[in-house]
């Protein structure tokens, strides 16, 4: 779990990245509406979460840096009995103040007087221009005319690219979770007949061991189904003889995980199949070997192409020349998305890939990142060899960049051939 001595550690890094006579606001999510009265289940914002460690809704946070002297004020819903009895206890300002290490905690509705006071001399007010949240509307009113506007989402976000031991200790504990899931899918798949049952074993597993939301919504993609990249209906029957793509990944305590393993659907795979997944799995591994602190995504990606048209070429589904090919990027119709992204508390962490001024950002210890190289080959293209059309394959794991090099935290989550086919024959 995050300390409290690490949220506040991270609101000083944040605070040294700000200027002088400047005042800082973040606000929670804001609850959406499923339909009529009802919700969908509350998630807060992430760089809020991030700074304070606090779960509930009508929330906020205010950071004022003055004279090199900076506070930070947490303010929290009032407690409501009769509201509460509709939607659970609130933690409350006296009991906040107990547990979060603030300078001071208040009552949501005082945030419009203490903000107004706390403007007088600012120069600066930073709020997260990518966060919607209607409330937000009437702070900036109050500064639109007076006051430099900054976006504070972008430092938190670079803030939030070097992962902590606990961190990382919270990553870990979701993709040991995402393992056993993945797991029984692999177990279980020769005995079911849609992908939507596969799914709720999926979901049965992250639930039963505290991962009470997926961090993404779940792939489960039959045969030709695999070639639609975000495919998420997940209603299809399971095709026998075919492959089967699972790309399932819990959240644990608001930490992502986020892997990808392509399965036979009836235990073992076919030689074509054998094929295109060896050419995909030695793609990924050499892919992986290379990551370490200093080596830019870009060069990642690029090699991953290389190998992957060197691949097609071997296997037919290309023809030509490597480097014209490449050049004309004939393998983007075969190979469409990048290597790999950032992952933490977002499974697709929100930070840049590049500098202010536009300079790539390179690796660096404790920053964390999938590698999922793929190929999709629809049934219905005619120029692809036709034992292949139809197959769709994707390989990813959650890899920590470490000081000489990279760790694969899903190093353990079954990948080669023969132990998929081996826990298919377990259950």
């Amino acid at each position: 779990m995050i300390s409290q001595v690490e949220y506040k550690k991270r609101r000083e890094v944040l605070a040294s990245s700000l200027k002088e006579n400047s005042i800082s606001l973040l606000l929670s999510a804001t609850p959406k509406t499923r339909s009529n009265d009802t919700e969908y289940p509350y998630r807060q914002n992430s760089n809020f979460y991030y700074l304070t460690g606090f779960k509930e809704d009508s929330s906020a946070l205010l950071i004022v840096k003055k004279s090199k002297k900076v506070k930070s004020y947490l303010f929290v819903a009032k407690k409501d009995k009769a509201l509460e009895l509709w939607t659970g206890k609130r933690v409350g300002a006296k009991k906040a103040g107990e547990i979060f290490d603030f300078d001071g905690v208040y009552e949501y509705e005082e945030l419009s007087k203490i903000f107004k006071e706390e403007l007088l001399n600012k120069d600066t007010l930073y709020y997260d221009f990518s966060h919607e949240n209607p409330q937000m509307n009437a702070f900036k009113e109050l500064c639109k005319n007076f006051y430099a506007h900054k976006n504070i989402a972008k430092k938190i976000e670079r803030e939030r690219l070097i992962k902590s031991d606990a961190e990382i200790e919270l990553i870990k504990k979701a993709i040991k979770i995402t393992k056993e899931a993945h797991h029984r899918a692999m177990q279980v798949v020769p005995t079911l007949g849609y992908e939507y049952e596969l799914l709720s074993e999926i979901e049965y597993v992250f639930k039963k061991n505290g991962a009470y939301s997926d961090a993404y919504t779940s792939i489960v993609a039959s045969a030709n189904a695999a070639n639609t990249l975000h495919y998420i209906s997940n209603d299809k029957p399971i095709q026998k003889g075919e492959l089967l793509l699972i790309d399932a990944g819990c959240e644990y305590e608001y930490y992502a995980s986020d892997i990808t393993r392509t399965i036979p659907a009836d235990g073992k795979f076919s030689e074509a199949q054998k094929e295109l997944y060896n050419l995909v799995l030695d793609v990924e591994k050499e892919i992986i070997s290379m990551i370490k602190p200093g080596v830019l995504r870009s060069k990642l990606h690029s090699r991953s192409e290389e190998l992957l048209c060197e691949g097609m070429v071997k296997l037919g589904i290309l023809k030509g020349e490597i480097k014209k090919l490449l050049k004309k990027k004939a393998h983007k119709k075969y190979y469409p998305h990048g290597i790999g992204h950032w992952m933490g508390i977002d499974v697709h962490d929100e930070a840049s890939y590049k500098t202010k001024k536009g300079k790539e950002i390179a690796l660096e210890a404790g920053m964390v990142m999938t590698i999922e190289p793929g190929i999709y080959l629809d049934k219905d293209d005619k120029k692809v060899p036709k034992k292949y059309r139809g197959i769709g394959i994707r390989i990813e794991d959650d890899i920590l960049v470490s000081e000489d090099g990279c760790i694969n935290l899903s190093s353990k989550i079954a990948k080669e051939i023969a132990d998929i086919e081996t826990l298919s024959k377990s259950k």
